[in-house]
Parts: C-alpha cells; structure tokens; sequence
C-alpha cells in the first residue's frame, strides 16, 4: 500500500531545547534480538543499508552474546563480514564480556557497548553477576577496547524501574553509571528497559547522574513506550540538556530477558516530533518509514509506530 497524502509536521521551534540530536539507532540490534523467527542475514544486511540511505549515522549492528543466549544474532560475524559500510556511518556492536570483544576484534569493529545493570536482580538474571561483580567483568573489556582505539558506550538497564525490585532510586543509578564511566567509557545510555518512566522521574535520574559528575553531553537515553511515555520522556531528556537519543526503526524490540519489556521507542515517531520541535537530526522521515514498512512485510506483522501507520498504512 502506498504513502498517504500527509504532510510532514510544521517546525515551531521551542526554548531550551538542543539544535540538533543525534540518533542511536538500535533496530538492527536490540530490534530483532527479540524476534521469534530468524531473521536472515541478507534482510538484516539491506535493512541496515536502508537505514543508513536514511540519513541515520549511528546503528548498532549486532551483538556478540553467545548465541546460545541470542540465537536471532548468531550471525554477526557474517552480518558484519557482508556489510557494506557507508563514510560518517558508525556500526557499533554489544560486547558482553572478554570472549565477546575477541570476536569483535576480529571483526574489525570500532566501536562497541557493554550492558550492565542498576540493579541487583537484574545484574543476576541477565549477567549471572552480582552488581558488584558486573565491574570486574567489564573491566577488561573496557581497558582492551580503549587500549585497541575503540570508542565504548556503557548501557545500564533497569534506571526507571525493576519487574522484581520496583522503583529505582535515582542515586543508585547515578552510582552505577558513575562506576562504568570510570571504567573508560565514552558515553552512558541510562535505559527504561520496563517503560515506566514518567518526566518527573528523567529529571531526578540525569539531575543524580550529573551531580555524579558525569556531563550532559555524555548521556543518552533508552526509552521503551510500555505506558506509552518514551516521547514524553524523551522531551524532558532534552530539556536537561541530552542530544542523543536510542530508538529502534519501526518501535520494533524489547528485552529478551524482560518480559514485561515492550517495544522501543520508535524512531520515525522520535524524528516526527524532532522535526516539529525544528531540531536536526539529518533522516529523511518518508524514506525512513519505508523502511519499516519494508521491514514489516519481512516480519509478517504492521509496525508498532503510530509514524510509519500514517505514513505508510
């Protein structure tokens, strides 16, 4: 079915808001990570050609988790040895331990992510490591990385709220963050892996990260739409001073290890509201929403962004 007759929204923009943002793209990672069927690596190849046709400069390929734990992703190494790489495009990879950064060596990379947590259970369930023993983990993965002229990226899962914990206090966060920071990392993306932040709780999370110490310009965020927030959240980011943004084309993916984890923020929705606000961030929304749509058809099922249905329903 084609595009409908709808016009991109009218830029007005607003006080105190960045000039420019840039887009973490996850799709291709944190997405299809969580598909039931296997997605084929030539799909995966054109759809990451697509995005970067797109104008998006940041997608994160794949991941180097044992493909026992992620067999959607048991594929990177011939993902990556097929990618045709686009100038000013970067394609970073997750990087679960030493093993992982191995094979990411491997492979070329230059830029990789490690995935902690600001919880203790979390920390078990999906590291089968404590909270403290998750630094000594990626100690050495941070210090090779860095040693080899790797930019590396810390997430840190669970920032908002815990399925097992409940509410997390803001200055746990901030302590966790500060610790993976000071492990060499170059950015720290704080995640609503849940969905269940709320703009009031943003503020109080990146007001304890920077009193921390960690800059603004340092932080991303990572917010799934569970509640239906991730805009709304996304706005008080950038309000504080955050340019950089994760999103995942099409608002596909969750967290394999999450179950009530819904999808991503999509990101037509986020340049939608970008667009509007007259920030930059250099995609192409029409031809962007192609792409999902194309990816759609390849998954059997309409997309999740409420961007991409009236665009291209």
């Amino acid at each position: 079915m084609g595009a409908r007759e709808v016009g991109l929204p009218m830029a007005v923009p607003a006080g105190g808001l960045p000039d420019a943002v840039t887009i973490w793209e996850v799709g291709a990672r944190d997405g299809l990570q969580n598909e039931r069927a296997i997605v084929p690596v030539e799909v995966k190849l054109e759809f990451l050609g697509r995005l970067a046709d797109a104008g998006l400069t940041t997608l994160e390929a794949t991941s180097f988790v044992h493909p026992k734990w992620v067999p959607q992703l048991a594929d990177a190494e011939d993902l990556l040895a097929g990618l045709s790489t686009v100038d000013g495009v970067h394609y970073p990879v997750l990087v679960p331990n030493e093993r992982g950064l191995d094979r990411a060596l491997a492979a070329g990379v230059r830029h990789i992510a490690i995935f902690g947590s600001a919880t203790e259970t979390f920390a078990k369930k999906n590291l089968n490591r404590t909270l403290d023993e998750q630094y000594a983990m990626f100690e050495p993965v941070v210090a090779r990385a860095r040693a080899e002229g790797l930019a590396v990226r810390a997430y840190v899962s669970m920032c908002f709220g815990d399925p097992w914990e409940g509410a997390v206090e803001p200055g746990q966060v901030a302590a966790v963050g500060r610790r993976l920071m000071a492990l060499g990392c170059s950015q720290l993306s704080l995640g609503d892996t849940i969905g269940v932040a709320t703009p009031g709780q943003v503020e109080a999370v990146i007001g304890a990260v920077a009193a921390a110490g960690i800059g603004v310009d340092a932080v991303a965020v990572h917010f799934h739409d569970t509640y239906g927030q991730a805009l709304a959240n996304t706005l008080a980011a950038l309000r504080l001073g955050v340019t950089t943004v994760d999103s995942s084309a099409g608002g596909l993916g969750g967290c394999p290890y999450a179950e009530s984890a819904t999808g991503n923020l999509a990101t037509e929705d986020l340049v939608w509201m970008l667009d509007g606000l007259g920030i930059e961030t250099g995609v192409d929304l029409d031809r962007l929403a192609e792409t999902s749509a194309w990816m759609s058809e390849r998954l059997g099922r309409p997309s999740p962004s409420r961007v991409v249905r009236a665009l291209r329903g």
